[in-house]
């Protein structure tokens, strides 16, 4: 796509189809507002997340449908926007490692949990649970769940119900990050499952799970509705809304419309340039640094241009960080590696991820390349989405940058949805057509999420999300050495070193972490925007209703 077309995409997105997208959302919310209490979201994704359990359209599906409806054994302490979020107990009150077997696992469970329908919360859900994502043979085995969250929980071997209360679950190696990893994995209610005809497309018409919420509308590409479940276990976290109503609003311009309009309360990633004014208008803006990074992501498969260390050097050595932090308003950190540098993990590398145009084109011209000669490649972007803060202006800005020094780009502009299924196929999928990289956005919160998973040759797609295709052995040993130690300070050290070897070799071009913005009415009350992707809903209410 060359500069002219993305202008015009932007002029684009700021005219006809806002005006198009904002008349969408009067017709859907053309009736009073509930009184009581409904909160009126603009997501930045483009549809509405599934209500199945381990839900689409990415990390955005699981903060407002997957954790909202359902629960998993582990959780995070989200109550708190001053400190790092912990893990936290879930649906298990505890879990311990065998000492003598650091592969075994032992999860204790909540007593009276019940599903939405009624239902028994018990060990046997839980493994009908893992089958349904691990098991093909099971009849409850869902391709779409098991795509979500299969890569998830990569060193599962087997699992068993104890007794009511007890879970046995075995790992093929000693996997000292497991409880991050099973905090992914959500629960579904066999039996609402049985009531819907062993059926999940009739599943998620009216789903059950154990979470604060219940759904009481779902309608593709447009709505959800979700209100309170007032029998939930936790009653400190009953929520306090009477409504959340879920709008899929992709297009950035629309969501700010809407939220001026009045046709929504809250929207996710408000557009840089419309921040002053939103704040003058006496709208709220949100924001929190939390473990989030945008990156490109490269090819490694033979012939990919990104096998050059000169040229991944100096492509990162190009980007204009500072000056990208000034077009999205100042909510950005800039990238000095794939964690922040005040990470435990961030180490001590060699290489310093900076702003240096002259040395990168020193690197370029030593590889072969110039403005006049330049490298050509291909990078898959989406134009929004889970996470993509601003996707297609920031490209945009890359594109300018890498072209200074003899690096041209062509874009392949896709749908968030797609994006995220070629990213699971990996780069020698049909689907790639020739990419060089993609522009993932990635949640950062433990080791195995923020680095482990995208460069192990063991998760190759489509085993893993080693998009791709990375091999290096000694890579891998630090995976495993991560896994295998149970001492947190040792281990500490063992992840600055893989930290240390991502930056030193230059294996991502590192451009931004996240600050989590988002807009909303004055009228917004209760929200602690915790320093992670995913954020507690439940004590929000809405002054006045």
């Amino acid at each position: 796509m060359t500069n002219q077309l993305f202008r015009h995409r932007r002029v684009r997105r700021f005219g006809v189809r806002a005006a198009l997208m904002v008349f969408a959302l009067g017709v859907l919310g053309a009736t009073p507002v509930d009184a009581g209490g409904t909160l009126r979201v603009a997501m930045s994704a483009s549809d509405v997340p599934l209500p199945n359990g381990q839900t689409d359209q990415g990390a955005e599906g699981m903060r407002f449908m997957g954790y909202s409806l359902f629960e998993a054994l582990v959780g995070y302490d989200l109550s708190s926007r001053d400190k790092p979020v912990t893990l936290i107990p879930g649906l298990a009150t505890g879990w311990s490692v065998d000492a003598d077997d650091r592969t075994r696992w032992t999860f204790k469970l909540r007593s009276g949990v019940k599903f939405h329908d009624g239902s028994l919360f018990t060990a046997a859900a839980v493994v009908w649970n893992l089958d349904k994502i691990l098991n093909k043979d099971a009849a409850q085995y869902d391709t779409k769940q098991a795509g979500q969250g299969r890569g998830r929980v990569p060193t599962i071997a087997s699992y068993k119900a104890i007794d009511d209360s007890t879970v046995e679950i075995v790992t093929t190696k000693p996997d000292a990050l497991f409880p991050y990893q099973i905090a992914w994995i959500v629960m579904s209610s066999p039996a609402q499952w049985e009531k819907s005809g062993k059926s999940w497309d009739n599943f998620i018409k009216n789903p059950s799970g154990t979470g604060p919420w219940k759904l009481s509308t779902y309608t593709p590409r447009e709505r959800a509705e979700l209100v309170p479940n007032n029998a939930y276990w936790d009653a400190n976290r009953i929520p306090k809304l009477d409504k959340m109503v879920l709008l899929p609003v992709p297009d950035p311009s629309a969501r700010v419309a809407a939220l001026r309009s009045g046709q929504v309360d809250w929207i996710e990633a408000p557009p840089p340039d419309a921040l002053p004014s939103l704040k003058d208008a006496g709208f709220v803006i949100s924001s929190n640094v939390y473990p989030h990074v945008w990156p490109w992501h490269f090819s490694r498969v033979e012939g990919s241009p990104w096998n050059d260390i000169r040229v991944r050097k100096a492509a990162n050595l190009a980007i204009d960080r500072a000056g990208m932090k000034s077009l999205l308003g100042g909510l950005m950190l800039e990238a000095q590696g794939q964690v922040p540098p005040s990470s435990d993990w961030f180490g001590n590398p060699t290489f310093k991820v900076r702003y240096d145009v002259a040395e990168a084109k020193r690197l370029m011209k030593e590889a072969g390349y110039s403005k006049d000669n330049p490298l050509q490649v291909k990078a898959i972007i989406s134009p929004a989405g889970s996470g993509q803060m601003q996707p297609m202006v920031m490209n945009e800005l890359i594109q300018q940058n890498l072209a200074e020094i003899g690096i041209k780009v062509d874009f392949d502009v896709r749908d968030w949805n797609a994006l995220l299924a070629n990213w699971r196929a990996g780069a020698k999928d049909a689907t790639t057509e020739g990419a060089h990289s993609t522009n993932s956005s990635y949640f950062s919160q433990d080791p195995f999420t923020a680095l482990m998973r995208h460069l192990d040759s063991r998760l190759i797609a489509p085993k893993g999300t080693n998009w791709g295709y990375y091999q290096d052995p000694e890579l891998d040993k630090l995976v495993d050495g991560i896994r295998g130690e149970f001492d947190p300070a040792k281990q500490v050290k063992v992840i600055q070193k893989l930290h240390e070897r991502y930056v030193d070799n230059a294996l991502f071009l590192f451009v931004a972490h996240d600050v989590g913005p988002r807009a909303m009415s004055p009228k917004v009350k209760g929200f602690v925007q915790a320093q992670n992707w995913f954020q507690d809903l439940t004590p929000v209410s809405i002054e006045g209703e």
